[in-house]
This record gives structure tokens, C-alpha cells and sequence, in this order.
């Protein structure tokens, strides 16, 4: 059931469908990322460079440039570790637009799904942020710990993935509390596919299209999980 949900979410990514979704999100994440970098540098060349020329007065002129070679070092690199929490939460806000696809595709006979409502998209958006930087944050601290960074990576981001966008999925047809429930009582079969989910993390510049894997993965495995239960 997992294994066809992520087939068949994977089949469609690169679909004419989805291409306008995910070319809006990697546009937006392009223009989000642009903008921190410029901002963060116009910030550090304004306060912090003269900080620390007032803190530490004759400094050699080869300093100032040290300092920017490390300090465009170290923005390069938080950059690069924004890429999959900006992608997320823009992304978050073209999910039913991916899920309305993969229904009316894939799903043809079944009712369409209720989009959910612009603000409590927008908290889902926030959500999904929220929850990739907390994952990879403490991901990040146990990777320090030996013989379980690697795992560590995995079962966090997995738990967390799956959680939230399997919840999303169910909610276009079913009220919030009935879609907690429903991932509470196949909470395991949510939490395998979320290590898929986060194997797809893993895997650079591929991570770009997460939530739009994500959501769709969720979409097909929440409708097995409903026919299961019908059953």
C-alpha cells in the first residue's frame, strides 16, 4: 500500500498537471532564498561590520576581508539549510492544488475533496515550516550522538512528515479530529511512509519537490486507508 502510494505520487511529478504547481513553488523558493541572502548581507554590512570595528578599533584592512569570505561562508551554508523549510512552506500553500490533481486523475469516480480554507492553509503552511526546522534542528544535535545520527535524521523527519501531511490529505474529506484519529489508529503504516517521505529529503536538490510528493503520496494512501476501512 505505501510502496503504490509513493509510485504512484512519483509518476506524477513531472506530469504537464503538476508542472505549473511545481514551477510556482520553485519560483517562489528562488525568490524567498534571494531575498534572505540580500537581506542578511545588507544587515551584516550595516551593524555587524561597524560593531566590530568599534569593538576592536585598528583592525588591519585584510580583516575586513576575512570576515567576508567567512561571513559569506557561513550565509551560503544557512542558505543551503533553508532550502527545505522555505521550499516547505511555500509549497504548503499549493497542496490542495497537487491533491485536486491527483483526484481528479488518479480518482476519477470518487467526490473531489474540499480545499481547505485559506487561513487554515496558511497555518498549515506554517506547520509544515515548523516542522521540517524542528526535525532537521534535532536531527542535527543527534547527529553529535554516536550510532544514531543517521537513524535519527530518518525517524524524526519520517514521524513528523507523516504525520502532518497525512493529516492533510484526510482533512479534505473528513473534519481535523476525525483525521487525527484516523492517523492515530494507523499510526505505523503513517509513520513507514513518512520514511519515505524522508528518504526523498534526503536526496539533494530532489528534496526541492518534498511537499509536492508528500501531498500527493498522502492523497493515494489516504484513500487505501479509506477503502480499508470501508472494507
Amino acid at each position: 500500500m505505501i510502496l503504490d502510494a509513493a509510485r504512484a505520487a512519483a509518476s506524477r511529478l513531472f506530469s504537464p498537471e503538476f508542472r505549473s504547481v511545481f514551477l510556482k513553488t520553485l519560483g517562489l523558493t528562488l525568490l524567498a532564498l534571494v531575498a534572505f541572502w540580500f537581506g542578511i548581507e545588507s544587515l551584516l554590512e550595516w551593524l555587524a561590520w561597524p560593531w566590530l570595528q568599534g569593538l576592536l578599533p585598528g583592525l588591519p584592512s585584510w580583516a575586513g576581508w576575512l570576515g567576508a569570505i567567512v561571513a559569506g561562508i557561513l550565509l551560503a551554508m544557512g542558505t543551503a539549510l533553508l532550502v527545505a523549510p522555505v521550499t516547505a512552506v511555500i509549497a504548503g500553500l499549493f497542496l490542495d492544488d497537487v491533491a485536486e490533481v491527483v483526484e481528479r486523475i488518479d480518482y476519477p469516480d470518487d467526490p473531489p475533496g474540499r480545499p481547505v480554507p485559506a487561513l487554515h492553509a496558511l497555518v498549515l503552511a506554517i506547520k509544515f515550516f515548523g516542522v521540517v526546522v524542528l526535525g532537521n534542528i534535532v536531527a542535527l544535535l543527534l547527529l553529535l550522538v554516536p550510532g544514531i545520527n543517521i537513524a535519527a535524521f530518518f525517524i524524526v523527519n519520517g514521524y513528523l512528515l507523516g504525520r502532518e501531511f497525512f493529516e492533510f490529505a484526510a482533512m479534505r474529506f473528513r473534519p481535523e479530529a476525525e483525521a487525527k484519529a484516523l492517523r492515530r489508529k494507523h499510526a505505523g503504516t503513517v509513520f513507514l511512509a513518512g520514511l519515505v517521505i524522508a528518504a526523498f529529503l534526503a536526496v539533494p536538490l530532489l528534496n526541492l519537490l518534498t511537499p509536492l510528493f508528500a501531498a500527493a503520496m498522502m492523497v493515494n494512501l489516504h484513500k487505501a486507508v479509506s477503502a480499508r476501512e470501508k472494507a
